[in-house]
């Protein structure tokens, strides 16, 4: 997991992974460091919403959590983002944000947010939590979630200060955003403390915060010290998923975790842990979910030759728990080696995808470090792989990338088929791709056949570390890739999503973001408009 970028007591067992119901130590108290505190301009709450909430069925346009939707698809539905009107783009001067703090977590959004007005939600390093106006980024109420860490303490990482890193997740009909908080002093962290926040004004939720310090599963306890959340935080069915990984560096003994909190009682937490040092659950994107499970991807384990569960793709059922059946996990054939060179298969979210007429159809797609991509079965995982590492490996696998892919990717079907949009790493190129083409932005495109089956449609040139989201003006047309030159061009940046070709070149001088965007973050799409979150601030953009 080098290059990390800041991206139980027990009742079953299976070999070196583990099915457990967690003891759960005490919760830190709300006054200290872990206190927190909120300043409001909203006056009262205004009604809740008759959506279904995370994972289907949400108020159009909101946007709850990473990636728009619970299967990490990016899939945006904007009519107003036609190939004409998107080739015109430009920062939109009305809208001013100021805030305090660096930004890893994406923004997200609520359409009938306070006074039932649309709310526009970041989150911030520095442990600030702000709530903005849609209108003109004015501040609607803010709350501080104590003091952040200004060094991991366990000896390496990426990040300074250690806030708020993973991007939050919003249930709308309780209108409750869960956020974790790393809250320390100038040389460690001392918690991650999970926060469940009012949209409306920012205070807490009974029985919150809740502090992970002593959850234990499978014969580990939680150290906050080493341990870092990066992914985006799940929400599915009532249970608080918030995955970890180690810090930039891998120093100390961390794990690879998924603590589920049942959030009408914190106190039943579960949770899924790798049984080997490693195998962090660190990708931006988080885990996904069709609606039911839970997929998660591991990262490479240290110090042995028994297969613990890293560089693996995992199911995990209601409350985290983990069967053990090959049915409910897959690690490809080379594991070994893929753990020996750091090549996570955890550097990338595993994104749910439907093939229409494919068999099966019903996909989740893993993306390795390596440069490959692995199509797996959802109904079955399939276990150890049995291909040569590269090929043959579950459904099928290819080598796409010639550098490794560490992003939040996306997916989208059209009437040209079903596509997965990637990142590699620092501008390494991808692989196959059409003649002519080159770059670091890759479109994948998944047959409908029996089995489906990988191929490079087009590659591009990101101009940056982004991570991709995608529109469509309906189910099925003028697909756009958006992406921003994030420690790169500092731009927007927009390709037709089956093709490659440009759709916005960046724009002007006055479209240059000046504050930095941080690596694998992705914008969101609000009524017409791109919006991106960069230290200290928000940027939108829109159509003439």
């Amino acid at each position: 997991m080098r290059t990390r970028s800041l991206l139980i007591a027990c009742t079953v067992s299976f070999g070196p992974a583990v099915l457990c119901a967690c003891s759960k130590g005490s919760k830190a108290s709300t006054s200290g460091a872990g206190a927190a505190q909120s300043t409001s301009a909203a006056t009262t709450a205004t009604g809740s919403s008759s959506s279904s909430g995370v994972g289907g069925g949400f108020i159009t346009g909101s946007v709850l959590q990473r990636n728009k939707h619970a299967s990490r698809d990016g899939l945006y539905v904007e009519p107003a983002l036609t190939p004409a009107a998107a080739a015109s783009m430009h920062l939109d001067t009305s809208f001013a944000v100021t805030m305090q703090g660096n930004v890893y977590a994406q923004p997200l959004y609520v359409e009938n947010g306070p006074n039932g007005k649309g709310t526009f939600y970041a989150a911030t390093e520095s442990d600030n939590i702000y709530a903005l106006s849609e209108a003109d980024g004015s501040i609607v109420w803010q709350r501080s979630l104590g003091t952040p860490a200004g060094v991991s303490g366990a000896g390496c990482g990426n990040v300074a200060p250690i806030g708020v890193t993973g991007t939050p997740v919003i249930d709308l009909p309780s209108r409750t955003m869960y956020v974790d908080a790393a809250i320390g002093d100038a040389t460690t962290i001392q918690h991650h403390m999970v926060h469940a926040l009012s949209i409306d004004d920012g205070s807490e939720r009974a029985g919150f915060p809740f502090d992970t310090t002593g959850v234990a599963a499978g014969g580990q306890v939680f150290n906050p010290v080493v341990q870092n959340q990066r992914g985006s935080l799940l929400f599915v069915n009532g249970t608080l998923y918030v995955p970890f990984g180690g810090h930039g560096g891998d120093c100390g003994e961390y794990r690879g975790w998924v603590i589920g909190i049942p959030v009408a009682n914190p106190s039943g937490v579960n949770a899924f842990v790798t049984q080997a040092r490693g195998g962090g659950i660190w990708a931006a994107g988080g885990p996904s979910s069709d609606g039911t499970d839970v997929f998660a991807s591991t990262g490479n384990t240290f110090g042995g030759n028994t297969f613990s569960f890293g560089e693996t793709v995992v199911r995990l059922t209601a409350g985290a728990a983990f069967s053990g059946a090959t049915t409910d996990y897959f690690a490809p054939s080379n594991w070994k080696p893929l753990d020996d060179a750091d090549a996570d298969l955890g550097g990338s979210g595993p994104l749910v995808v439907d093939v229409p007429g494919a068999t099966p159809s019903k996909l989740v797609v893993a993306l390795g470090k390596n440069g490959v991509v692995y199509l797996l079965d959802r109904s079955d995982l399939g276990g150890i792989g049995t291909g040569d590492g590269t090929t043959g490996e579950g459904v099928a696998s290819a080598k796409v990338a010639n550098a490794e892919i560490i992003n939040a990717a996306a997916s989208f079907t059209s009437a040209q088929g079903t596509f997965v949009i990637l990142h590699v790493y620092m501008s390494g190129p991808g692989a196959n791709c059409p003649p002519g083409q080159s770059g670091d932005l890759v479109g994948l495109k998944i047959s409908a056949s029996s089995p489906p089956t990988i191929s490079t449609a087009w590659c591009a040139d990101n101009l940056g570390q982004g991570s991709p989201i995608v529109t469509m003006t309906d189910a099925t047309s003028n697909p756009i890739v958006w992406t921003t030159g994030a420690e790169g061009s500092q731009r927007l940046h927009g390709f037709n999503a089956e093709t490659g070709a440009i759709v916005f070149d960046g724009g002007g001088a006055t479209d240059l973001m000046t504050q930095q965007v941080r690596r694998f973050n992705s914008p969101i799409v609000v009524n017409g408009r791109i919006i991106v979150g960069a230290d200290n601030t928000l940027y939108a953009f829109k159509t003439p």
